[in-house]
């Protein structure tokens, strides 16, 4: 069996970047990119960020969950990039058929993430007003400050760096509710 690492914040908040490292430096990785699984939603799509958008987030969720919990069963150390609040991750985890897993929210402040997106180029989310929203659910949400990753002013690598040290003292492990 694998491990599974979740790294998740708003938008803006690196999580990309920070994944992508800490896949590229552990052998028989997966970089599982959870924006793409919303990507398959040809026809209908509700922006995720939208109140409304509750069902087909959780459709998406779970879908991500599945895929995912398939590559931890091939033995792989996954890490997964995208947008799994508090909110979803039981059913994410339940899913990917895990009991733990180890969860790291990056959370900058609202005004990094929102000059980082406002800075991307090429990038399918570019929202200020939502990337506020995102920042707020994140921040109001009920989760153990043990799992929260604060920037401030580090590098990508310092951010993995940090997750790496949370990781080897299993700071960031969670098991499933």
């Amino acid at each position: 069996m694998g491990s599974l690492l979740i790294v998740t914040g708003p938008p803006g908040a690196g999580k990309s970047t920070v994944a992508k490292l800490l896949a590229d430096s552990t052998s028989r990785s997966v970089l599982v990119a959870g924006d793409a699984f919303f990507g398959f939603l040809a026809n209908g799509a509700i922006d995720p960020w939208l109140p409304e958008s509750h069902e087909q987030n959780t459709v998406v969720t779970r879908a991500a969950g599945k895929a995912t919990g398939e590559f931890v069963a091939g033995g792989f150390a996954v890490v997964y990039d995208g947008m799994i609040g508090p909110w979803f991750l039981d059913t994410f985890v339940t899913m990917a058929g895990l009991t733990e897993v180890d969860y790291a929210v990056l959370l900058p402040t609202v005004e990094v993430c929102q000059q980082r997106v406002a800075a991307r180029h090429g990038h399918g989310f570019t929202d200020i007003p939502a990337t506020a929203s995102m920042h707020r659910q994140f921040s109001e949400a009920e989760l153990e400050q043990r799992h929260l990753i604060r920037d401030h002013g580090q590098t990508p690598s310092e951010t993995a760096d940090s997750i790496r040290h949370a990781l080897s003292t299993g700071t960031l492990r969670r098991a499933a509710h």
